[in-house]
């Protein structure tokens, strides 16, 4: 379990590096998680024993540490409830970005699921 979790933050901290270097717009985070796809995605390919062993050990940490994952969020509940001043007088901008994210997102979603789907029947 201790190696798969310093390959995690290993790459989580190469993601944060690339993130900083290239000045990227993505977080580091998010490029991490894409190195470790990349990653257990070759993992899988590869046979050796002990790839697949480390891959199936990085795998079963990381949903041992996704099922923790509700208590990360207690610190921003805390940070919202200090700040809810700040949060009332901004409300009506914050509705305004939620609503109009989400349609925004429903839209890209129905248009690419109509992309996909047109590309599939034609396919």
């Amino acid at each position: 379990m201790l190696v798969a979790i310093f390959i995690i933050f290993v790459l989580q901290l190469t993601g944060e590096a690339l993130q900083k270097y290239f000045d990227l717009a993505i977080p580091g985070p998010v490029v991490g998680l894409m190195l470790m796809l990349c990653t257990l995605m070759i993992a899988k390919s590869k046979m050796h024993p002990s790839v697949i062993s480390l891959r199936t050990n990085i795998i079963n940490t990381s949903e041992q540490l996704l099922s923790y994952l509700s208590l990360l969020f207690v610190p921003i509940g805390v940070g919202v409830i200090m700040h809810l001043q700040l949060l009332e007088a901004q409300l009506l901008r914050i509705l305004v970005v939620i609503v109009v994210g989400t349609i925004c997102t429903m839209i890209f979603t129905s248009a690419v699921f109509a992309k996909i789907n047109k590309a599939k029947d034609n396919g």
